[in-house]
């Protein structure tokens, strides 16, 4: 395993929305930023329910419950979008 592997830590730190696009800021620094029209639940919700987001699967992963809404750092981090038809 290399020195680069031990540093990384892709648990959520935060999460921040723009009108189109959401940031999430992991533990390592790192962020990752994505279009809100890739997940038409968080592009549809409003911004107080965008903001109701917990941590969840011990921090790899993000719950929306009133919009039944769940990612994880691992999907974003691919540049996974929802799957087609989700509303």
């Amino acid at each position: 395993m290399g020195i680069l592997a031990l540093a990384s830590d892709e648990r959520v730190q935060d999460v921040v929305f723009t009108d189109s696009e959401m940031t999430v800021l992991l533990m390592d620094g790192r962020s990752i930023t994505v279009p809100l029209a890739w997940y038409p639940r968080l592009a549809n919700a409003t911004s107080q329910q965008r903001n109701a987001w917990v941590k969840s699967a011990a921090g790899y992963g993000l719950h929306w419950e009133e919009i039944n809404e769940d990612l994880s750092t691992e999907g974003l981090l691919r540049g996974q979008p929802a799957p087609k038809g989700q509303l």
